[in-house]
């Protein structure tokens, strides 16, 4: 669907811009968490295509994507050369990197849709996987590195929002209107609550009432 909207170059330059910004996020982390030059690589590979990965699993495009082209494989390895040698630099545009962030969320949650519906998936199943592409490497580099992960804690609301895009898409196809438009809603939409989410801190509710006099943890 996306290759009749958007030009083939365009689409696969944005894929790859998603894809190193989410290697970036994952390399930091990995530093971060003092890994050698192996386990930066590995996190950075399992946080830019671990969501993909998983959608064309579950969808049977196989081979699947991170392995068939080889440029999304190797962008990973490209950002985590960059954080190895230049980290501290990196960290200092952490503020930039988040962003950018919030832009490869947007994208991967409507393409993961799309694909996902181009494969035979009903309209909620293909939203579904839309979520799971946008944060399905978060999810894994959370576990890898032993921490709780945030789509579990959505602290500034890192999931809603793929889960606010994925379903203007879904809802687009329903309604026969998915075009370059519709599109274009969906990603600017999930990219303006991410920042906002960032900016003012907000996030997904609590339990109802919730009383226990055990505070959250950090």
């Amino acid at each position: 669907m996306l290759h009749d909207l958007f030009p083939p170059g365009i689409q696969h330059a944005l894929d790859l811009a998603g894809i190193f910004v989410f290697a970036t996020a994952g390399a930091l982390l990995a530093v971060r968490k003092n890994f050698d030059v192996f386990g930066i690589a590995v996190l950075a590979l399992v946080t830019a295509l671990g969501g993909g990965l998983f959608r064309d699993l579950v969808i049977g495009a196989t081979p699947a994507a991170a392995f068939g082209e080889l440029s999304f494989f190797v962008t990973p390895l490209i950002a985590a050369a960059i954080v190895f040698f230049l980290h501290p630099e990196v960290q200092r545009i952490n503020r930039a990197i988040n962003v950018f962030d919030a832009a490869g969320l947007a994208l991967f949650c409507v393409t993961g849709t799309t694909k996902a519906y181009e494969y035979g998936l009903g309209l909620t199943a293909s939203a579904a996987l839309g979520v799971a592409t946008a944060v399905g490497g978060g999810v894994l580099r959370d576990v890898l590195v032993n921490e709780v992960p945030s789509l579990l804690r959505d602290r500034e609301m890192y999931a809603v929002p793929a889960v606010v895009g994925a379903a203007i898409v879904a809802l687009s196809i329903a309604f026969e209107s998915l075009n370059a438009f519709t599109t274009g809603l969906a990603i600017v939409t999930t990219f303006v609550l991410r920042l906002l989410a960032m900016r003012y801190h907000w996030r997904a509710p609590l339990a109802w009432n919730r009383r226990s006099s055990v505070a959250e943890e950090p």
